[in-house]
């Protein structure tokens, strides 16, 4: 039922649209056009506003034809640098892009797929219940439109989300994150003539970067620095030094000891320096903290994992439970209520400039989608 071609040609059509993070006007504007024949209702909120890009996020509503709850099923509009003047190729069946930009299936495949399905439902007056397509903004620094969504546009309760590779998972573990930044503070000296006066911001936090545990804590928990930045220049002892990480664990308690531990790495490279040289002003360390997103645990029998492996069956297919380490915008939906697993197309190598996806996996996703809207809307929501 699928029609290949028009869905290669809806992607192609997406993907040389350029929509950055902050810039996805252009690309909602299509997505409305080529939805305006099956939508009951369309709705852009404020969040471009508050994050300062040009257009919020796009919900468009499907009118159902069943009584069942409605259902949700969500992608992002914004793509990653190097995201503009994107010149897609289709050969033997996958998609690339001509290797001097992302390609940009994260995550307009997902678009596509959703747009795929909608017509579908729309041209074979498929059983359905509503449908509300949440297409958001600025998703990939910091799922910032998925925080400054207009909840009270949604009504769903439950759905889907089209964000990883893997067309044979469901995600439903996925863990809570903390930002990190901090503002190591010395003493600016000329390094040649007066280094005895400077206090250098690099060497104490170089302290106690050296002093914490990066990467894999456990089986649940991470941690990473991934910036350093200092101003200054090579003859100057640096006076300032900003260093930017994050901490990610399924659990939560142990998200907190993780975090803890790495403000206590930098105050205790101060408190050391102090208690060597004696106590003064300088140095000292700004520590700010910041949740980025809360942790996901869908369980087993909620209709959510039901529905897509069931799904699957009916299609011969099976569909494993996944946990994951990143996080997307179905983090945000979970925070709100909103019971949201996280189903992929297939995209393979995103955020780089070798990023592909496969016609075929593409087609895969929107037969999956079509078998849960079957599904749903016969009121195998339940539980």
């Amino acid at each position: 039922m699928i029609n290949r071609q028009r869905l290669a040609e809806t992607f192609m059509a997406l993907v040389a649209i350029d929509s950055e993070s902050r810039e996805e006007s252009g690309i909602s504007d299509e997505i409305r056009q080529m939805l305006s024949p099956v939508a009951f209702e369309m709705h852009i909120d404020k969040a471009g506003e508050k994050v300062g890009g040009n257009t919020g996020n796009l919900i468009v509503k499907i009118q159902g034809n069943t009584k069942v709850p409605p259902l949700m099923l969500n992608a992002h509009m914004d793509t990653v640098t190097p995201g503009k003047g994107i010149r897609p190729r289709f050969e033997n069946g996958v998609f690339t892009s001509d290797g001097t930009t992302v390609l940009g299936a994260d995550d307009k495949s997902a678009v596509a797929v959703i747009i795929e399905v909608a017509q579908l439902l729309h041209e074979n007056n498929l059983p359905h219940g509503p449908v509300e397509l949440v297409f958001t903004i600025c998703e990939e620094i910091g799922l910032m439109g998925a925080k400054n969504l207009d909840f009270g546009l949604i009504s769903a309760k439950y759905g889907y989300a089209l964000d990883t590779a893997d067309t044979e998972v469901i995600v439903t573990r996925a863990p809570s994150a903390n930002r990190m930044e901090f503002l190591v503070h010395g003493r600016d000296a000329h390094a040649g003539a007066d280094p005895e006066k400077g206090i250098n911001a690099i060497l104490l936090a170089s302290k106690a970067i050296a002093g914490l545990a990066l990467g894999r804590i456990d089986h649940e928990t991470t941690c990473n620095i991934g910036v350093i930045e200092g101003r200054g220049a090579s003859n100057i002892v640096p006076n300032l030094v900003q260093i930017k990480g994050e901490a990610r664990s399924h659990d939560d308690a142990k998200l907190e000891t993780v975090t803890r531990n790495m403000a206590a790495a930098f105050e205790g490279a101060i408190a050391d320096y102090k208690q060597i040289h004696g106590d003064g002003p300088l140095p000292r360390v700004d520590v700010h903290i910041e949740n980025d997103f809360r942790r996901t645990h869908i369980p087993e029998d909620h209709p959510v994992v039901v529905l897509a492996r069931q799904a699957a069956a009916n299609l011969g297919r099976t569909l494993a439970s996944k946990t994951t380490g990143g996080g997307a915008d179905a983090n945000v939906f979970f925070q709100k209520g909103i019971i949201t697993g996280v189903i992929g197309t297939g995209m393979r190598d995103i955020h780089t400039v070798r990023e592909s996806i496969r016609l075929d996996d593409m087609v895969k996703t929107a037969e999956l989608l079509l078998e849960i809207i079957d599904l749903h809307s016969k009121g195998s929501h339940r539980s």
